[in-house]
């Protein structure tokens, strides 16, 4: 909804960051009260949804990385850790991505795919109730197999465009 109404306000002038387009003057009465209300609200935003898509991800890796240790509540130096290499991972990328639409080119394509691909084979491999035959599994393996060599094709085509577009200044 917000890229929408972004888009709706700076039509083809859209710049890549959002908050880019509210440095200038809009062209309304209190423009300027107008953008500094907008920044705040964005800032605000992201600190607020930010705990709340961060909270399962540090439980999730916790569970994947220590499937047998004690939870991750009780373990202060666990917590720490994850919470360190997270929010660093985080700050890393944040600073290093150069614009929004680089991060999306590399994820879209590979997000499709698992949703739409591997996590269903997988669930479907899983088969606890053992009503999958032989060959079945065979298929699943076979779609799983499809799904990651078309999103490292997709990366990797993605990859070579940006070298290509960003040549190093040593050459």
């Amino acid at each position: 909804m917000t890229s929408l109404c972004g888009f709706l306000l700076f039509g083809d002038s859209t710049l890549d960051d959002m908050l880019a387009n509210f440095d200038t003057d809009l062209g309304v009465p209190y423009s300027s009260l107008l953008n500094d209300i907008v920044c705040i609200s964005y800032a605000l935003h992201l600190m607020l949804v930010f705990h709340v898509i961060f909270h399962p991800l540090r439980l999730n890796l916790g569970g994947l990385l220590f499937p047998s240790a004690t939870p991750l509540v009780s373990d202060n130096d666990r917590f720490s850790l994850i919470i360190t290499a997270l929010i660093s991972l985080i700050f890393l990328g944040a600073n290093f991505i150069p614009n929004i639409w680089v991060a999306f080119q590399f994820t879209g394509a590979t997000s499709a795919a698992c949703l739409g691909f591997i996590f269903l084979a997988a669930i479907a491999l899983r088969d606890p109730h053992f009503a999958a035959a032989k060959k079945d599994k065979v298929m699943y393996v076979l779609v799983i197999f499809l799904a990651l060599f078309s999103s490292l094709v997709a990366i990797y085509s993605d990859a070579c465009a940006l070298f290509r577009r960003n040549p190093s200044p040593r050459a």
